[in-house]
């Protein structure tokens, strides 16, 4: 799939006696704001734009490259608990490891991003591409809510879930999504649950 600023290429190659056509899909906009700079502007990213300048990645996402960016909403961070919430905003490193999960090496537009890709993200980590009827989901869940807002430094796909790596996790939290959340009754019974906090 070959996209052009996110506009699908849908036949190549006509050639005119003064040069060549390529047909696309949809109208290429002017694109002049950097992924911060889109990330400053727009309402619905306004707790984004306080976990960025915590972690210090202003720079990163203003500078020349080709990123994309998964910009949880602030729908995205209501839906997890607060207190987790507070622990990773309060915790830098845990913060930083979350904000590069939601970051791709790359610029992927929508039309790229197919069922049964692996995208690497500046984390290190992967993201499973899957889709569930006519939508497009990631690690399982059908998260994107506005796809496509180019920028000069690549492109911003808004999600309304968090992707939370298992760095930016405490040990009781990993335990309670896996296959020993039994054991974590026993240790949350015994009053020892405060020490994988």
């Amino acid at each position: 799939i070959v996209t052009v600023n996110c506009a699908r290429l849908l036949k190549a190659d006509h050639h005119a006696t003064n040069g060549v056509v390529h047909v696309i899909d949809k109208v290429i906009a002017t694109t002049t704001n950097s992924i911060q700079q889109i990330i400053e502007t727009e309402d619905s990213l306004e707790t984004l734009r306080a976990a960025v300048a915590a972690s210090d990645l202003n720079s990163l996402l203003e500078s020349e490259g080709q990123y994309t960016l998964l910009a949880p909403t602030n729908e995205a961070f209501e839906k997890i608990p607060r207190e987790t919430l507070n622990r990773i905003l309060g915790d830098p490193e845990a913060l930083r490891d979350l904000l590069n999960h939601h970051i791709l090496k790359s610029a992927m537009c929508a039309e790229a991003i197919i069922a049964g890709l692996t995208m690497e993200t500046l984390e290190g980590t992967t993201l499973d591409v899957g889709c569930s009827g006519e939508e497009l989901t990631l690690n399982g869940k059908p998260i994107i809510a506005n796809k496509d807002v180019l920028a000069t430094n690549g492109v911003v796909h808004f999600v309304n879930e968090l992707l939370i790596p298992d760095s930016a996790k405490t040990l009781f939290e990993l335990a309670q999504e896996s296959e020993v959340s039994k054991s974590m009754d026993f240790f949350r019974q015994a009053g020892l649950s405060s020490h994988l906090t």
